[in-house]
């Protein structure tokens, strides 16, 4: 099954503790789709500027991502993003963001797109991600991403958005934030109570924990020795999950565990090097690998 993603497409420049790379590509819905597209067919819906080169759109059509939904505004710039990570390689600074043509981004839908069965809203603001709602036709599967920005100053329209949406994929201390609760169980329980089926909450290197009404799955992150760019984990870990469920059309809890441990291996790839590169380098088959020996780890029968 095909899969849709809406979401940021930018420029970054990232400084680490020990290297610096500057207009790499980046971007919420870039890391996504490369993400999901080692498991099925991605629709990307993002706008661009004319400073964005062709080449970067052939990297994507060549992973099987349909760019039929990729807005280029040649009259001005791309999204782009500098920060800089301490050195725990956790925590990060934003020093500058300049929206440039995603100030404005009101996304529309290819006809072809609106019949997708799998949806997934990549971090922006809630009314957008309500607007792309109101184009879809009957998906299967619709989960969202969020962030503090959103909790803080949209706190209304998200609450609405969650009643539409069947997932929401979030880190721990956005789910505090937005429920109060400090205990992450509870964090994860009271955001169910505000109408979504299930929750994914994403710990960093702590690994992921996903919640439904009758489910519950604890998930380490992979053991990844040299991490270079934590930049876009998240977003391959939603992309890897995402895909891995529209390639198998299963939505049953079974089939959402191996979904986050592709997800999980996506993102211990991802953060190996900057940017895209280190995920240019591998294939489906390498993650099936990681996968047995990740399997290998967590066993304790």
């Amino acid at each position: 099954m095909s899969l849709l993603v809406v979401g940021s497409i930018a420029f970054d420049s990232v400084e680490t503790p020990t290297e610096r790379r500057d207009n790499v590509i980046g971007g919420s819905a870039t890391y996504f789709s490369y993400a999901a597209s080692y498991f099925t067919k991605v629709n990307l819906v993002g706008v661009v500027g004319g400073d964005w080169p062709d080449a970067h759109t052939q990297l994507l059509e060549d992973r099987n991502v349909d760019t039929a939904g990729l807005v280029k505004v040649d009259s001005e710039k791309t999204f782009n993003w500098t920060g800089k990570y301490l050195p725990n390689m956790n925590d990060r600074e934003t020093l500058d963001v300049n929206l440039n043509v995603f100030g404005t981004f009101d996304p529309v839908l290819p006809e072809s797109y609106k019949s997708t069965p799998y949806v997934f809203l990549a971090n922006g603001m809630p009314a957008i991600q309500m607007r792309v709602l109101d184009q879809v036709e009957s998906p299967k599967l619709v989960v969202a991403d969020t962030m503090d920005l959103w909790i803080n100053e949209h706190r209304d329209s998200l609450l609405e958005l969650l009643k539409r949406i069947d997932g929401l994929v979030l880190n721990d201390s956005e789910a505090k934030l937005l429920t109060g609760h400090e205990n992450l169980i509870s964090a994860a329980k009271a955001v169910l109570d505000l109408g979504v089926s299930f929750v994914v909450l994403k710990k960093g290197e702590h690994g992921a924990l996903y919640v439904s009404a009758d489910d519950m799955f604890v998930l380490p992150a992979y053991p990844t020795e040299a991490v270079k760019d934590p930049t876009g984990a998240g977003d391959s870990f939603a992309g890897g999950m995402m895909g891995y469920l529209a390639s198998v059309d299963d939505t049953s809890a079974a089939s959402i565990r191996r979904a986050l441990v592709y997800g999980t291996l996506v993102a211990s790839y991802n953060v190996e090097d900057f940017s895209l590169d280190k995920m240019r380098e591998i294939e489906k088959s390498d993650l099936d690998i990681r996968f047995e020996r990740f399997k290998s780890a967590v066993n304790f029968t």
